[in-house]
């Protein structure tokens, strides 16, 4: 399976939720479908590009760094490159080359959509990055690093995020905390009561 195949499978497999993020689901796809070279940074002025929301195992924080061309918190992403094989593949490596952390643990379904002008990533001009964005845990206790695209990495409070974050991105983190505590919530109810009323599975351990 190539990467394009790949993303339109997940796309085409993905249940959003109505309104803009299923009119952005048949927006990618359809860009997919009219461009076999979609995936990739030669398709202008458009093409998709993937990235990761990282939460601590508590749920309580988020990792994000700020851009250093664009000067504003963002979560971790990125082009794809000729050796990724699948869209989550990539938004893994994305995350990993730019938050420092020996590992993430990625949810493979994406879990918010995104399309936003860049000004500063093609010098035949404007393009549209058709952002897939997955989600991951960082590992407990994991230090994690600034790389050469960013001016700082740090963890944020959910409930105290960056001045003047967009709106897509709290949007983001609000999907991504609910698409962990599901999967916490569906691994507790497969596991056999213990006496006392206490499951087998640690509360805060999700599903892989």
């Amino acid at each position: 399976m190539t990467l394009h195949s790949d993303a339109a499978a997940t796309l085409g497999a993905w249940a959003p939720p109505p309104g803009s993020q299923s009119e952005l689901r048949d927006r990618f796809l359809a860009h997919l479908a009219a461009r076999p070279d979609g995936v990739s940074r030669e398709s202008y002025p458009d093409h998709l590009t993937a990235g990761v929301l990282v939460l601590s195992p508590d749920l309580d924080r988020v990792l994000l760094n700020l851009h250093r061309k664009a000067g504003r918190w963002f979560a971790f992403g990125g082009h794809c490159e000729p050796d990724d094989r699948t869209l989550a593949g990539a938004a893994r490596r994305e995350g990993l080359e730019e938050s420092g952390l020996p590992d993430l643990e990625l949810d493979p379904v994406p879990v918010h959509l995104d399309e936003h002008v860049v000004g500063f990533c093609d010098p035949r001009g404007e393009v549209h990055h058709l952002d897939v964005r997955f989600t991951a845990l960082a590992p407990a206790g994991a230090a994690h690093a600034t790389s050469e695209e960013s001016l700082a990495v740090r963890w944020w409070p959910v409930d105290a995020l960056p001045e003047g974050l967009e709106q897509e991105m709290h949007e983001l983190v609000a999907a991504a905390r609910s698409r962990w505590t599901e999967h916490r919530q569906a691994a507790q109810s497969t596991w056999p009561s213990l006496p006392g009323g206490s499951t087998s599975a640690a509360a805060d351990q999700p599903s892989r």
